[in-house]
């Protein structure tokens, strides 16, 4: 079954509480200085969900892909946007499926990057170009469909010191995973190459947790760990915890899961760090505090912790998943929903997000372009 047939027929809504996922989201366990859409944006108050939730402000702040504003880097149609601080300082966001006009249409690529040296994250991010040049190029080369996979996409990337790390998740058929995998790059996101890590491949030593390390995210600590929280790509499957000494990052069996007993060995069985379906799943430490974000039940939501491995306390529901009558992202309320990525930069109480929008069905929201990347605002998560 080909990706657009199967989104556009297993797909469900998130809407309001429930705990039906859609979109990209659900199958893909898959963000102006010149301020016209940032001063457009209308304010609107997060329905948080969960006992201790808190009352939100969420702003729409621009659309950061699409006709006019990526096209020129022949990506009007993409999604994701993975954000990660290069070790020259700039802004990179790592992008999925990827096409230079519409969804499913010309010049199919994945992953690619773009650039941005935006340091006003309430002005709107901008790009300031993208990796391979005046267009974007694939990050490594491949073809797509080859009878091995279809596509790569990015779960997440993390900067450790000069080099930067990026998790993919190798698929054929959509959405199954054949394997995982981590590429890095040493000059700031411009060239990529493989790290020899990879989970579930045939003939790796994998003790079968390959199915738990689909989508991943991770987040450095300031004890020399990496703590890595993941989930299967379908979302169903609760989400686990492992960490990993930083220096051994592409080691795939030096993955320590969090037990019942503490900290284990890689194959123990992991404990559920958060129950339910979640997807596209962002880990950070903030603030003094670690913030993770993502697809769950309702939308996009955010736990706040004080240590990655503690109580993730309630989720806040950041931006509403709904169905496309209500649609109407300045309001905060999203249809067909995914991503939630943290944007470099952000705090607690002055967050910005990563989020995408799947397929916009013509005969409900004829002038709303589908499959595209938004930046959202979130102040008061801190209070």
């Amino acid at each position: 079954m080909s990706r657009a047939r199967f989104l556009r027929t297993a797909a469900g809504v998130v809407v309001g509480g429930g705990a039906v996922l859609g979109g990209v989201g659900a199958m893909q366990a898959s963000a102006g200085q010149d301020g016209s859409d940032a001063k457009d944006g209308a304010e609107a108050k997060g329905a948080a969900a969960g006992a201790g939730a808190k009352a939100l402000n969420v702003t729409y702040v621009k659309d950061l892909t699409g006709p006019g504003i990526t096209d020129r880097f022949g990506m009007a149609a993409t999604d994701l946007g993975v954000p990660a601080r290069t070790p020259d300082g700039r802004l990179l966001f790592v992008f999925g499926d990827t096409w230079e006009d519409v969804p499913f249409g010309r010049d199919w690529r994945a992953p690619v990057a773009l650039y941005s040296e935006t340091t006003d994250l309430a002005a709107g991010i901008e790009w300031s170009g993208a990796v391979g040049g005046d267009r974007a190029q694939q990050l490594w080369a491949y073809e797509h469909d080859n009878p091995e996979f279809s596509t790569v996409l990015p779960g997440d990337v993390i900067t450790i010191g000069d080099t930067m790390y990026l998790h993919v998740a190798v698929q054929k058929p959509y959405p199954t995973v054949v394997w995982t995998e981590i590429w890095k790059s040493t000059d700031s996101g411009a060239s990529w190459q493989h790290t020899g890590c990879r989970w579930g491949k045939p003939g790796t030593d994998d003790p079968g947790l390959s199915q738990h390390f689909q989508m991943v995210t991770w987040g450095q600590g300031n004890n020399g760990y990496v703590y890595c929280w993941s989930t299967r790509f379908d979302g169903n499957e609760p989400v686990i915890m492992h960490r990993v000494r930083e220096d051994q990052i592409t080691n795939p069996t030096a993955y320590e899961p969090w037990t019942e007993s503490g900290w284990g060995r890689w194959g123990d069985p992991a404990k559920f760090v958060l129950t339910g379906k979640y997807r596209e799943l962002c880990l950070r430490p903030i603030d003094g505090k670690w913030l993770f974000t993502g697809l769950g039940p309702g939308g996009i939501v955010a736990h706040v912790m004080d240590v990655p491995d503690g109580d993730p306390g309630p989720a806040h529901t950041l931006v509403q998943g709904v169905g496309w009558p209500e649609n109407n992202p300045q309001a905060g309320r999203v249809a067909q929903v995914y991503g939630g990525y943290v944007i470099p930069g952000s705090t607690l109480n002055d967050l910005h997000l990563a989020v995408s929008q799947w397929e916009n069905p013509d005969d409900q929201v004829p002038d709303s372009w589908s499959y595209h990347v938004m930046q959202f605002r979130v102040q008061g998560l801190a209070g």
